[in-house]
């Protein structure tokens, strides 16, 4: 029988050391890792040290029986919700009746046999695995709405300001305030567009494939370089680009959103003025690292981990930003084969990378 999770680790608890020789055996041609106890205590204990993807827990053990190991288990935060399968006798209608109520999700009657036990592992494994995707997503979706609320909040609340503003006192301002309220609106407006059209990007990228081809990099950056014209110009910034880039696979207006968020990134939080370096570099593995560097204060490495998480927000390390670009970016990269990193000093400036398969 295939296993749906060949890495998975199954702790068995039995003072039999029959049944346990039965299913260590069962389970390791199998290519199960499998650690054995012979009593409650000596599993607890053992959870200390390994976690396990479930336990095989037998009812009927001298001193501390299954039934108090389970609870006891249920008490450990880590080990709580680790799926425990009873082994009793067939008989035992009351102890099965009394382990569900405690928190088993399933039992096996003895005598054990190798290939029902696999079938019942096999089940909870995956059901395991749909709870911990289940979770993840949930997660993944709380931080959603919450970094879409906060990204949308700020620029929609100074426009409304403004407007509300103009709206009230048109009559009092001059044309030179009216065209900084006007131009402020209009940047605003501008942040907010690009936001909603990350959202939609991000919701298309893992659906469905794309078709790869290779890259003219040049003119993806130049036309990033036309989006940013207006960031460009209002931080001053200056880029430096190569000269020629390699040929690398990928998919254009992908790989356009993933220089769009680097270099605007870099010009928010790059020096002031901030300078932007450009560059490729090919690898001994196939791939090419694509790269931005930028004059800024730096990164401490402790928060370099977190950037790519999912939504994790900037305006934690600098000062501004919305949590969307870097996980777009990560999820682009990766589906098109390549990952993405950052480089970085305190006081020495960033670099932000990505890879891609060479072109032909």
């Amino acid at each position: 029988m295939i296993v749906t999770d060949p890495k998975a680790t199954i702790l068995i608890v039995d003072d039999n050391p029959t049944n346990l020789s039965v299913l260590f055996e069962y389970l390791n041609r199998a290519h199960l890792k499998v650690v054995v106890a012979q009593d409650g205590p000596s599993a607890l204990e053992r959870i200390h040290y390994i976690v396990p993807d479930l336990i095989l827990l037998d009812v009927r053990m001298p001193g501390m029986d299954g039934f108090e190991t389970l609870r006891r288990l249920k008490k450990i935060e880590k080990v709580k919700d680790i799926p425990v399968i009873f082994m009793t006798a067939l008989s035992d209608v009351v102890d099965e009746v009394k382990g569900l109520e405690i928190g088993a999700v399933d039992y096996i009657a003895k005598p054990v046999q190798g290939e029902k036990v696999l079938a019942r592992i096999n089940t909870q494994l995956m059901l395991r695995n749909l709870q911990k995707d289940l979770e993840e997503k949930n997660a993944e979706l709380d931080a959603f709405a919450h970094t879409v609320a906060h990204d949308l909040k700020a620029p929609l609340a100074l426009i409304m300001g403004y407007i509300e503003l103009i709206v009230q006192d048109s009559g009092s301002l001059s044309a030179e305030e009216l065209q900084v309220m006007a131009e402020s609106i209009y940047r605003n407006g501008r942040k907010l567009d690009n936001i909603i059209n990350e959202l939609l990007l991000f919701s298309t990228v893992g659906k469905g494939e794309v078709e790869l081809a290779p890259l003219l990099m040049a003119d993806i950056v130049a036309q990033v370089q036309a989006r940013l014209a207006y960031m460009f110009g209002e931080y001053k910034g200056k880029i430096i680009l190569p000269d020629e880039w390699p040929v690398a696979q990928g998919y254009a207006p992908w790989i356009e959103e993933v220089w769009a968020n680097y270099l605007s990134n870099g010009l928010k939080y790059g020096g002031q003025p901030p300078r932007l370096e450009l560059g490729a570099t090919p690898q001994k593995d196939g791939l090419i690292r694509f790269w931005v560097k930028d004059n800024g204060p730096g990164i401490d490495p402790k928060i370099q981990a977190k950037l790519f998480k999912e939504f994790t927000h900037l305006s934690a390390v600098r000062v501004e930003g919305h949590g969307l670009g870097l996980s777009i970016t990560r999820r682009i990269v990766e589906k098109l084969g390549g990952q993405v990193g950052v480089e970085s000093e305190p006081e020495k400036g960033s670099l932000f990378y990505f890879t891609l398969p060479a072109g032909s």
